[in-house]
Parts: structure tokens; sequence; C-alpha cells
């Protein structure tokens, strides 16, 4: 989705890309209050809008993302409970039941519902929920879904994208996903950096390319936003994937399945707009199943455990969950102290048993006095014999005993 101008979607089963690029990490600024442009006027909550987008199906196949990920052997260890993901888009149709219980704002006056349905889509493929009935899902199905709309469509602009941004930040996100293409604003900066600030991993879309523009995508391009790809089927970099804005890592972004409006799917979804949530939700897999990282060092993780890749636009490679969840490295460990004393309590010595030294001195007596014995029995076993053939025995004990 392109922000202040139509968006470009590369060919006719697009439902809507967007194109966002991402700079390798750096420290985030001082959390501080962001002075954002003010809201609509309220005349344009009142503007007609038809509310029509296209038709989806009800009948769908496990996607080939979900196989691709294997994202079956990373739920074993974490589905994302505990996480909050802020999905920053243009709405999102809280009557789907994959979709349910997300919390949904709005910065543009025109209500929370998705007349466009790529927020829809965008919310599933990261925090969808399972069911039984349906082979979908989405990556972090037990996170914590917000929906912050800052567009009613395919155009929107950077001062409510920015807002909306900030918005998710201050609803406590842990992951905000913008799968958005916008110019670099000074608002948009601000935004960007005060969610990082407040400690979370901002996910952007690289940017899909028209004609072999190589122009960087905002927010992507920002540092320390997690920049996203988009591969095929192949693992391979698709051709529209944008080379201009720096990328973090691919993943799946052509023929793309996610939930979309009225109980439907689609399934031909394209664009580095459906490859970013993707990662969104391999960020909430490991921010839930690693609690201590910061944002930095989860945007670092998933970016050193990716599968490898070579090239303009390919960063470090398609996005490994597993790898991302489970890996160790060296650069997370942390040297191990010897633990600190335990202090004994003030009564300590008064509570402990006397010892009884004269049972120990008995005790010490009587093994002396075993093995003097056992020596004797061995003298004796050698002597006695001797004394027979020397006709001599053994003196009786005394007392007769």
């Amino acid at each position: 989705m392109s922000l202040l101008a139509t968006a470009a979607v590369p060919g006719p089963s697009a439902a809507r890309a967007a194109a966002v690029t991402v700079a390798p990490p750096g420290p985030p600024a001082a959390a501080r209050a962001v002075p954002l442009p003010e809201g609509p006027p309220a005349a344009r909550a009142a503007e007609p809008r038809q509310c029509a987008p296209k038709p989806g199906t009800k009948s769908i196949v496990e996607p080939w993302a979900q196989r691709r990920l294997s994202l079956r052997d990373v739920w074993r260890l974490t589905k994302g409970a505990g996480i909050t993901v802020a999905v920053v888009d243009s709405g999102l149709d809280t009557t789907h039941p994959q979709l349910k219980g997300a919390a949904v704002y709005d910065v543009t006056g025109t209500g929370t519902r998705d007349c466009d349905g790529h927020g829809t889509a965008v919310a599933g493929i990261v925090a969808g929920r399972q069911r039984k009935e349906s082979p979908f899902s989405g990556v972090a199905p037990q996170a914590r879904l917000i929906s912050v709309k800052h567009t009613d469509g395919n155009e929107g602009d950077v001062g409510n994208l920015a807002r909306a941004i900030a918005r998710a930040a201050d609803l406590g996100a842990d992951v905000i996903n913008v799968s958005v293409r916008a110019s670099d604003q000074p608002d948009l900066r601000t935004a960007v950096t005060y969610a990082q600030a407040k400690g979370a991993v901002v996910v952007a879309a690289a940017g899909n390319s028209e004609h072999n523009d190589s122009t960087p995508a905002y927010p992507a391009s920002y540092p320390g936003v997690l920049s996203v790809g988009a591969a095929g089927p192949d693992g391979r970099r698709t051709d529209f994937s944008n080379t201009g804005s720096p990328v973090s890592v691919l993943a799946p972004g052509e023929g793309v399945t996610s939930t979309w409006p009225w109980v439907t799917y689609r399934e031909d979804l394209r664009g580095t707009s459906f490859a970013a949530p993707y990662v969104a939700g391999v960020a909430a897999l490991v921010r839930a199943y690693h609690p201590e990282l910061s944002a930095e060092a989860t945007v670092r993780r998933i970016a050193l455990t990716a599968d490898g890749g070579t090239g303009a636009g390919v960063g470090a490679g398609v996005v490994n969950p597993l790898l991302a969840v489970t890996a160790v490295l060296p650069s997370e460990a942390v040297a191990l102290a010897p633990p600190p004393p335990v202090p004994l309590p003030p009564d300590a010595i008064r509570r402990a048993p006397a010892k009884d030294v004269r049972s120990m001195s008995i005790a010490g007596w009587v093994a002396l006095g075993s093995f003097a014995a056992a020596g004797m029995v061995v003298v004796a076993g050698v002597a006695i014999p001797a004394g027979r053939r020397r006709r001599w025995r053994a003196g009786a004990l005394e007392n007769g005993a």
C-alpha cells in the first residue's frame, strides 16, 4: 500500500501491495511525546464510501507457506501467547471466525470496518486463530491482535500512518506490522522511533518495485526496522520485491492465502505487504519464547537464523521460524556467575543439634578394637599351626573367658 499515491500491485491477482524497507538495527531513541498532526476533519467521516472488497472464497487448502515455514514444528514450543501484535492497516473484519477477539481502533474517522480487505488479510497471516474446519492459521495464533486503521482504501496520508503507529505503541504492542510504502517524512520517522523506544519490534514491507523502480520505501528503510521482501514457493526473491530498500529477510509473498472480509479467504495474494506479516508473526513467537530479549535482540535473532541468501534485495534469506525460536546464539550467552551465599538464619547455631562426643568416641574405639581383633586372628592363624609343629600351645585367656 502506498501513501499519497495509488498502491502499485504487481499482477491482477494482488489485493493490494505494500512496499516497505528496513535498515540494520540501531539503538532506539529515548521515548518521548510524539508531535503528530491532527486527525482528518469530521466531514470526512460522513463521506459516503461503498464497502465492497473483492469477493473471496469459502474453500481453501493448506497454504504452501505454512508447510514451507514448518509452522507445526514451532507450534509445539510456542504459539505466541502473551504477546500483543498491532496491525497498522485498513481495518479488520471482526466477524471472521479466525479473527474474533481482535481489538480494533481507528485514526481516520471512518470507523473500524475493512472496506478494502488488505488489513483483514495481513492480520490473518500474523495471528489468525486455529479452527478445526480451516486448514489456514496465522503464524502466531495465540498472540493478542490489535488493528489500528490508518486508511479506508488503497491510499492514505503519512500523517494518519504516523498517528496509527504511535497509537499502537501506546496500546502496548510488542510487535507492530506496517505493510505500507511511504516516503520519508519527519512525522513518520518520529513515530517509528517512538515505538522502538517503547520496546516494540517494527516490521515493515520492503515494497513492490514497478518498472525496476529502486526507490527506498519507508518506514522499512529506517534504522532498526525489520524490513521484509517477498519470496515465492521456490524460496527465491520474487521479481517484484523491491531492491532499493535495505532488506532484512524474505518471507512468502506470492500465492499467499489468508482471511478475507465476509468470512471468506483469498488464495492469490501477492506482494511484500503479505510477506511482512509472516515475519511479524515470527517476531511474536520469538518474544513469547524469549521474553528476556529486547526488540533489537529479537530483530537480530530473526536475521541471524534465516536460511541464508545472496543477491540484492534478499537480506539474510528466507525467515526460519523454528531456528529463530530455538537457536542458541553466542551473542546472547550470559556468563554464569556462582550463586550468592545464602545467609544463615540468626538462630541457626542455637537450633543445630549438639554432637554426641561420647558416642563418637565409643564408635571410634569399637572400630579400632575390631581392626585389632582382626589382626590378632590373622596372627593366630599363622602362629598356632607353627606352635603345633614346635609342640607348644597357646596360653589360656585370663579369667577363663
